[in-house]
């Protein structure tokens, strides 16, 4: 798995786990903080994310941040 696919598999987590609580990616910046932009490069792969910003991610969702990395399957690609 090279970097592009990591960020990639990472931004369509959060934007499951985002779209389940019903948010929008603009309502989601304002929870979390991040400008929405970035917010968006994050979803899309784009982003290299920094581990604070995986940790107020994670902390915006209410989940551990682990679970920000669960379902990375080939299937997903």
């Amino acid at each position: 798995m090279d970097k592009s696919d990591v960020k990639l598999l990472f931004g369509r987590r959060v934007r499951e786990l985002r779209k389940n609580r019903g948010w929008s990616q603009e309502e989601f910046a304002l929870q979390v903080d991040l400008d929405r932009s970035y917010v968006g490069g994050v979803e899309r792969g784009e982003r290299n994310i920094s581990l604070e910003n995986i940790c107020l991610i994670a902390e915006t969702l209410q989940v551990p941040p682990a679970k920000l990395f669960e379902r990375w399957t080939d299937s997903e690609s």
